[in-house]
């Protein structure tokens, strides 16, 4: 048995990238915590992943567009991005910093 871990506690240092901490990886599920201290996507850079992504924003707020609808997140809000939705991040806090938890996975209803 783990122990409990809080996705709060021994956050990373700023860095030039966020950073990413896996949580859990199973057949099509893959589940991270992401810590942005003010972090957005180049200019001009879309993201456009194969699978569905869930994003759970635990600290702080962001701005993230997707295709062609701009959202304002805030602590608690979450948001499902389809498989080859182009999106992008826009703005994140730096203190404190953002923390997403997304959830990933391969053939989403």
């Amino acid at each position: 048995m783990q122990s409990p871990w809080n996705v709060l506690e021994n956050l990373p240092e700023p860095a030039a990238q966020e950073q990413f901490l896996t949580l859990l990886q199973a057949r099509g599920v893959h589940l991270e915590r992401i810590v942005s201290h003010g972090h957005v996507s180049p200019p001009g850079f879309w993201y456009d992943q194969p699978q569905t992504e869930w994003v759970l924003l635990v600290q702080g707020t962001a701005t993230l567009t997707v295709g062609d609808i701009t959202h304002e997140l805030k602590t608690g809000d979450s948001l499902r991005i389809p498989a080859h939705a182009r999106h992008r991040v826009d703005r994140t806090d730096t203190n404190p910093p953002t923390i997403w938890i997304a959830l990933h996975v391969t053939d989403a209803a």
